[in-house]
């Protein structure tokens, strides 16, 4: 049976994961707590990785190294760049790149990690698959669409940088971690995906938005993983 590791970056993101574990067990390793047990007869290991790229990246090289996990799906809240996408839509990531990485006064493109062959690490396309069918199902009062999530170690809330986010980076939408999952799970030839429901448009009223809608956002991202659980093989 496939171990599958789930990451959340806050509380909200994991405690319906928690809720609905059995034979469950805590090893805390790096100062994170990691959570084994069965989800829906799945072997699963369900961890809050903090926030930001580095506590993304130590998470998931733990979940690798240590649990063995065979892939790795990450869920939560983001806000929206895709002007088409509202509070509560879903982005499912076709891949994850750093919008903080910029290197431009040497000749790159913002977002290219220098010297490296790949700077947009793409997930699993199985993932995505299993994803969009989940969203088909449950996204009855909501929309989803499968793009790109930008990362950075930045709170956006600003029009200006969103729009040019959305234009020169094609990005879906804005969040803390996944680009380092992303990364990590790339070099170690492990599978992927992304999964983020929209809290607040990332435009500068997040102060109002996040806190308000960030349990119900972090409950449909929920609602999704538990689907793609029971169905996945």
């Amino acid at each position: 049976m496939s171990r599958i590791g789930l990451i959340g970056a806050m509380d909200e993101e994991i405690a319906l994961l928690l809720q609905g574990m059995d034979d469950k067990e805590e090893v805390k390793r790096a100062g994170i707590s990691f959570v084994q047990g069965l989800l829906h007869g799945k072997n699963v290991v369900v961890c809050k990785s903090g926030v930001g790229k580095v506590n993304a990246a130590m998470t998931t090289q733990v979940l690798i190294d240590y649990f063995r996990v065979e892939m790795i799906w990450f869920t939560g809240v983001a806000g929206a760049v895709n002007p088409t996408l509202d509070i509560g839509d879903i982005v499912i990531s076709s891949s994850c790149q750093q919008h903080d990485m910029d290197v431009t006064p040497l000749g790159y493109e913002r977002g290219i990690i220098p010297y490296q062959e790949i700077s947009d690490f793409p997930a699993n396309e199985d993932l995505i698959q299993l994803a969009e069918e989940a969203c088909d199902k449950l996204c009855t009062d909501h929309n989803f669409i499968v793009g790109k999530v930008l990362s950075g170690d930045q709170f956006v809330a600003d029009r200006v940088l969103v729009s040019e986010l959305y234009e020169t980076m094609a990005g879906a939408c804005v969040e803390m971690e996944g680009s380092a999952v992303a990364q990590v799970c790339y070099m170690n030839e492990i599978p992927y995906v992304v999964l983020r429901s929209m809290s607040d448009k990332a435009d500068g009223t997040a102060d109002v938005n996040f806190a308000e809608f960030t349990e119900k956002a972090a409950s449909r991202s929920f609602e999704i993983v538990n689907d793609m659980l029971q169905r996945i093989v």
